[in-house]
């Protein structure tokens, strides 16, 4: 049975930092939100056993490019940011800025909602400071990355990060998902959206799956936040048939080494790193779940090496790959790896290799390649104007998908501001709505 059309302001699809901020945003100005998430609500336990159906389902969670690189994704309330490193790299205000959209406020505001620094140095786990140290002796420009963390929740020797952290220290899109439910907002889980409805050039809701049946939700705004390879999949069935196509997924490798004496291999990842703005690479330790590590070593065929944890360091080595490719009909990636991607990811691996022999390390060997943060498929510029919305009134997008160009960099930061800004955007137009409305049925 479809939902009313009066009963809601607006559809939010997916709940990842974008479409979750637009809700929580939207909420609290008294907006009626419905949201639809494809995933569970479920406490987070941190253990593999829930993170498995979660995000490691081919096909739902774990999509391969046509070269078996896997994309993985989080299919739960707060999407991926569930199981991200909660590292927070500042947004790239300028190249936005030249598409028109300026987040400078609301990425300056962002501290203020959630945590944003570097870790405490008791916070660092060994494996972390022996990157930190190591990089430093050897002359690069190492760090301590910001981080999205309650530190007082923090615990040492622990790596349930990537498994959604049970203890609330790391901050993730369900708190403001959290939020919004408690302003009011209805959510409703385990429901697939298909697409948009259109009418007369203008977006009215829904379709959506939810228990094996079919339903229809309607609002006056409906934001697609399903992430940069779900959005485009539901663009496609609503009628933007060009979505999908030429975008990057931040190809990464890591180079791991044993060390003796840094113990159990327990730590937060991404603690550090180094960046190299004008390769295109990012650099940073990664200490990693022991399930994670056992997958990456087999696929190399480490067999020794997937069973023995400690006194290990992986570094990762990220970089900014060129917009390609396209998804499939059935939302499979077809992106080969080009020349110069693969160039950058060997260039990043020898800096990582020099690191770890710095650093004493034996045993030192690189995963195979896989992929993260994919965006760019539903753009700025390209599909969507400088308010995110599509060429149908009253449909809007906010995730990954809108980036328009290359990144490299951990995406999130971005997306909180700009769901700040497209919240901002919408209860704007609906004032100026309502109060044009008023000033017609006073003339009349």
């Amino acid at each position: 049975m479809p939902l009313p059309k009066t009963e809601f302001d607006a559809i939010v699809v997916g709940t990842g930092p974008g479409g979750a901020t637009v809700a929580r945003e939207l909420s609290k100005t008294g907006k009626k939100v419905l949201i639809l998430e494809w995933g569970d609500y479920e406490p987070t336990r941190g253990s593999a056993a829930q993170v498995i159906p979660q995000a490691c389902i081919p096909g739902k969670g774990v999509l391969f490019t046509n070269q078996m690189l896997a994309t993985i994704r989080g299919i739960t309330t707060g999407g991926s940011s569930m199981f991200y490193c909660a590292t927070a790299f500042n947004p790239p205000v300028d190249m936005l800025k030249s598409y028109g959209v300026n987040i400078s406020e609301e990425a300056a505001g962002m501290p203020e909602d959630i945590p944003i620094r570097p870790l405490s140095d008791d916070l660092m786990g060994p494996g972390p400071q022996r990157f930190l140290d190591s990089a430093g002796n050897a002359g690069y420009d190492v760090h301590k990355l910001n981080k999205f963390i309650y530190q007082e929740k923090c615990r040492l020797n622990c790596q349930l990060c990537s498994y959604g952290c049970p203890y609330g220290a790391k901050w993730n899109a369900r708190h403001f998902v959290d939020e919004a439910v408690e302003n009011g907002a209805t959510i409703i889980n385990k429901a697939k959206v298909s697409k948009a409805l259109i009418e007369n050039n203008k977006a009215i809701g829904v379709e959506y799956r939810h228990n094996r049946e079919t339903f229809q939700a309607f609002a006056p705004v409906t934001i697609i936040a399903a992430g940069g390879l779900g959005s485009p999949m539901i663009l496609r069935k609503s009628g933007i048939k060009e979505a999908g196509r030429n975008f990057f997924f931040d190809p990464l490798v890591f180079v791991s080494g044993k060390i003796k004496g840094i113990g159990c291999g327990k730590a937060v990842p991404m603690s550090a790193g180094v960046h190299f703005p004008d390769d295109g690479i990012v650099m940073t330790d990664f200490n990693m779940p022991q399930l994670l590590k056992i997958i990456l070593d087999l696929e190399v065929l480490k067999l020794k090496q997937a069973f023995s944890f400690a006194d290990t360091l992986p570094i990762m080595i990220k970089i900014r790959d060129n917009l390609g490719g396209e998804l499939s009909k059935t939302g499979w990636i077809r992106k080969p790896l080009t020349r110069e991607d693969k160039l950058k990811l060997h260039k990043g691996a020898v800096h990582a290799k020099r690191i770890l022999q710095n650093a004493g390390a034996s045993d030192i060997y690189q995963s195979w390649v896989v992929a993260a943060h994919p965006g760019g498929t539903v753009k700025i510029g390209e599909h969507l104007d400088a308010d995110l919305k599509t060429k149908f009134d009253n449909l809007y997008v906010c995730d990954c998908s809108v980036i328009p160009q290359e990144l490299g960099l951990p995406p999130t930061w971005t997306l909180l501001s700009l769901g700040k800004r497209l919240a901002k955007h919408l209860v704007a137009a609906d004032a100026g709505i309502k109060s044009e409305n008023k000033k017609t049925t006073i003339a009349a």
